[in-house]
């Protein structure tokens, strides 16, 4: 995709971290832009920042997990600005813990909004950008955590290895279907973001039992490793927006993560047990 000035982008999870830097770099190269968050305050902060810098932003609250609020997002898009070229789907959470400590709250609410809410985003905008004939592009947000299975990150794990494999599908799809859509799945290492944050926004209905100790832990350690993070959200985006330009599919932000990559394919094609990507095995 080349042209980027008055084509219209749509970005979940927009109000915040990786969301909000999209909208920053997209709006930067002139595209107009529908943010969707669950978190209504803070959308219509980042909304009002980003038109105080010549943005041209429009809004609309959605939880993503609900098949319903994104074709609501849809409608409201198409109602404003009658197309959409970019749609990013990009809002996430983390319930972190050993898999025996998740709850059903946790994993329904990581899979509603990390796995739902990516097909959700696909299975509605997907039409409307074919039905275009014009140029496109899906933007899944996964996590090196859908590359690589990092211990203590189960729920979160799993859901982002899902968006990987729903996107290279999407990919394949679309290819068969010589479609002018492309598709990339962005997978971030640790970056200052509001990902270590994510319970702030999580319903009420899917409040879990208290913590662990163990979860506690680990919920201070992506904290601290999400704070201490060498490349910052703008960085990430602008890979982001490079990917778009150049129709490239994967999206690995931090190169030094390569290795652990590479040493999950070596452990699964030489029938090894797993290693610890953390560093332990």
């Amino acid at each position: 995709m080349q042209e980027f000035n008055d084509r219209i982008a749509v970005i979940t999870g927009g109000a915040s971290g990786l969301g909000r830097a999209m909208a920053e770099r997209l709006g930067q190269e002139g595209m107009q832009l529908m943010l969707a968050d669950v978190d209504a305050t803070a959308l219509d902060k980042t909304a009002a920042a980003l038109r105080a810098a010549g943005l041209t932003v429009a809004t609309q609250r959605t939880d993503v997990s609900r098949a319903e609020d994104v074709e609501a997002l849809a409608r409201a898009t198409l109602d404003r600005y009658g197309a959409v070229h970019v749609v990013c789907n990009n809002a996430g959470v983390a319930p972190l813990g050993a898999v025996w400590e998740s709850t059903t709250a946790d994993w329904t609410w990581g899979m509603g909004v990390n796995v739902w809410g990516v097909i959700h985003g696909v299975r509605v905008f997907t039409p409307i950008l074919l039905a275009q004939g014009t140029d496109g592009h899906i933007v899944n947000t996964a996590s090196v955590a859908g590359l690589i299975s990092p211990p203590g990150m189960g729920v979160y794990n799993v859901t982002k290895h899902a968006v990987v494999a729903l996107t290279e599908s999407l990919h394949h799809d679309l290819t068969r279907a010589k479609a002018r859509i492309r598709c990339s799945v962005v997978c971030p290492a640790y970056f200052p973001s509001g990902i270590a944050d994510s319970e702030r926004n999580r319903p009420d209905e899917l409040q879990s039992a208290p913590k662990t100790p163990n979860q506690l832990v680990m919920g201070a350690s992506m904290k601290k490793a999400v704070s201490s993070g060498r490349l910052t959200a703008a960085d990430v985006a602008l890979q982001v927006f490079r990917a778009i330009e150049e129709e490239r599919f994967y999206v690995i932000t931090h190169r030094a993560i390569k290795a652990a990559i590479e040493m999950r394919m070596q452990d699964i094609l030489n029938d090894r047990i797993p290693t610890d990507p953390m560093g332990g095995r």
